[in-house]
């Protein structure tokens, strides 16, 4: 393979992943005048903008798509089956690309939840349309905190292949169970008061798995240790010497987005960088001056765990090759 194009492409984790086994970019797209400006400002281009304003003919043959597509309601799903079940989605526009230009391979990501979605029917709606089209259809859920990068994220992965191309078995990556833990990607000489939670009714206690972790292993997953107020969503406190929990587009809570950890004795929410750290991104990465800090944390949140993909797609380099 040597092309591919990057769709709902947020801060271009498909990307830089892909980028690493030398394909080419050949078309973006994302809506999000934020991700756009970082997008721009990290790749040298301003992705096209809401795809489905974008014609077939905008978008150039290309060997791999890849998109985090966004997962809303099928309000229909499961009911008749096939491609006009995912009309009003998003997942329709992938659909219709991939009806005209045929990739040998459709890489994409959502959240563990649409396993379930609607009983299963979202996904099985999604499949068959896929399988219509013409691809054999591979998913699983995988968690980044065992693929090298401290954070608990669950997401579905699917893989598609043309059934015209020969192929191996295709079979998703094994964990590394790589021994990290947020420690390792704390940002030094942080300007801690930015980032600082400083509240009365701040709870910590011990917890077991560090007590007994007698050989000091790294434990690859959070741990919690204390609460803010009730301990809500968003009020939870962590380790540094675990995980950190998903980062979140949304959600509210003194800690949203990030969550609250207890680091070097105080308690405070990740920083920018430590957050694009727990995704796999390059310390080059940057985002534009003067970026509103909910965007980047939301943009965080929204993105894909790049050492996963990387994975994921290795695999997909071996089962084709």
């Amino acid at each position: 393979m040597k092309t591919f194009i990057d769709l709902f492409a947020g801060l271009g984790g498909f990307r830089i992943a892909l980028e690493k086994k030398e394909l080419e970019c050949v078309f973006s797209s994302e809506w999000d005048k934020y991700a756009q400006q970082t997008y721009a400002l990290n790749f040298g281009e301003l992705p096209h903008g809401d795809i489905t304003k974008v014609t077939n003919e905008q978008i150039p043959v290309h060997d791999c798509l890849c998109a985090g597509f966004p997962c809303q309601a099928f309000s229909i799903s499961g009911k008749q089956g096939g491609f006009n079940d995912t009309r009003g989605t998003l997942f329709f526009e992938i659909a219709r690309i991939v009806k005209s230009k045929k990739p040998k391979v459709l890489f994409l990501e959502n959240v563990k939840n649409l396993e379930k979605h609607d009983s299963g029917k979202t996904l099985i709606t999604i499949k068959n349309v896929i399988n219509d089209l013409g691809y054999s259809c591979y998913s699983k859920v995988l968690n980044s905190s065992y693929f090298g990068i401290p954070q608990h994220r669950e997401r579905l992965y699917m893989v598609c292949i043309r059934n015209d191309i020969s192929i191996k078995q295709f079979e998703f990556p094994n964990p590394t169970y790589e021994d990290v833990n947020l420690k390792d990607i704390i940002e030094n000489d942080l300007e801690i008061e930015d980032y600082a939670i400083n509240r009365l009714d701040i709870a910590i206690k011990g917890n077991p798995i560090i007590e007994n972790n007698l050989f000091k292993t790294k434990i690859l997953k959070p741990i919690r240790i204390g609460t803010i107020n009730k301990g809500g969503q968003g009020e939870r406190i962590y380790s540094e010497e675990g995980h950190a929990i998903t980062l979140s587009a949304y959600g509210g809570g003194v800690a949203s987005k990030t969550g609250a950890y207890l680091i070097d004795n105080r308690i405070r929410k990740l920083s920018e960088r430590e957050c694009l750290r727990a995704q796999g991104f390059p310390e080059t990465y940057e985002f534009p001056e003067n970026m509103p800090k909910n965007q980047i944390y939301k943009m965080c949140g929204n993105s894909v765990s790049i050492p996963v993909i990387e994975r994921i797609f290795n695999q997909i380099c071996l089962c084709i090759s």
